[in-house]
């Protein structure tokens, strides 16, 4: 990346001294100044030279499908906490069928798709009920299940799929069953809004840091939106709302709340790095297109779904279950 808009020019001195198509140019004849290099698209200057621009999607689609994303999971947890459960359990099947097209599309990965939908289900319900146990026992039944599967179309590129599914079984189902095992333990609402709200204020101190005062990458080749001004900002912000949730929700000191918030907040920024990893591989822009302004649901459960192991550990120490 040029460090200035002059960089990327050549000097007249430097360039071939030719006529078109190929004919020397005359001495003495008036050149044509060389043509202006084009800017990057989407470049705004800061960041020593330039950055990416914070502000690359549809702002207003994207707000009006979080507002709405929100009001469905405000509605299950307060009307019906166990209907949050249900919530889940769609969002896994979107999401598991989101990443087994990104991952064909992109690398001609042929997942299991058939066994991870109907396991992925087995690991969420199972999780109500009997907790961990019920979800590892789930998980390794779909892995079980994985394996008898893909050996039926033979050897070609059989460690290539099996890897591919079981990342797949791991990433999403597993991911969402921690979210609710935090739904249906004692004092369910405030741990689950505590985990959204430390993360959605991850994501909203984060943007806005980045778009007022980002200038220095955090990770350029991964993801370049993302400045170390915008984690900043997305410390400070989960931090807070962190120790606002945990005191208020359960009573516990506010300091705790605070190692929450961060805590919580590294995990989202970690689970949208590897999210931005994996769509670099396979060289996608988006897991899918079900959401304007967002792209697919994954993309938006991207820094969501390690977070919710987070949430769960670290709130079962703070507020114990039993």
């Amino acid at each position: 990346m040029p460090s200035s808009p002059d960089a990327a020019v050549p000097m007249t001195s430097d360039l071939p001294h030719e006529g078109p198509a190929g004919a020397s140019a005359t001495p003495g004849a008036p050149q044509p100044a060389p043509a202006a290099a084009p800017e990057p698209p989407q470049l705004t200057r800061g960041m020593k030279g330039y950055k990416r621009s914070r502000i690359g999607r549809n702002l207003a689609a994207a707000i009006g499908v979080g507002v709405g994303l929100g009001a469905v999971i405000l509605l299950s947890l307060l009307i019906v906490p166990q209907w949050f459960v249900l919530v889940l359990a769609v969002c896994t099947v979107v999401a598991t069928w989101e990443l087994a097209g990104a991952l064909r599309r992109g690398a001609d990965i042929r997942v299991s798709l058939p066994v991870l939908l109907v396991g992925g289900q087995a690991i969420v319900w199972f999780s109500w009920p009997y907790g961990l146990h019920g979800a590892l026992t789930a998980l390794t039944g779909t892995v079980l299940a994985i394996l008898l599967w893909r050996m039926r179309s033979g050897a070609a590129h059989f460690v290539r799929d099996m890897s591919a599914s079981l990342f797949v079984a791991v990433y999403v189902p597993l991911f969402v069953a921690f979210a609710v095992q935090m739904t249906v333990a004692p004092q369910g609402i405030g741990r689950v809004l505590t985990f959204l709200l430390c993360v959605v204020a991850s994501d909203v101190g984060g943007y806005a840091a980045g778009v007022v005062a980002g200038r220095h990458p955090m990770a350029p080749t991964i993801s370049p939106k993302k400045s170390w001004e915008g984690f900043a900002g997305s410390l400070a912000a989960g931090a807070i709302t962190g120790s606002l949730c945990v005191a208020l929700f359960f009573g516990a000191p506010w300091y705790w709340g605070t190692v929450v918030g961060l805590l919580l907040v590294a995990t989202a920024t970690l689970g949208d790095l590897v999210e931005s990893l994996v769509k670099r591989d396979l060289g996608i822009k988006d897991m899918g297109h079900l959401l304007p302004g967002h792209g697919g649901l994954l993309d938006r459960m991207d820094s969501l779904l390690p977070a919710a192991f987070v949430a769960w550990a670290a709130l079962g120490v703070v507020v114990p279950v039993g």
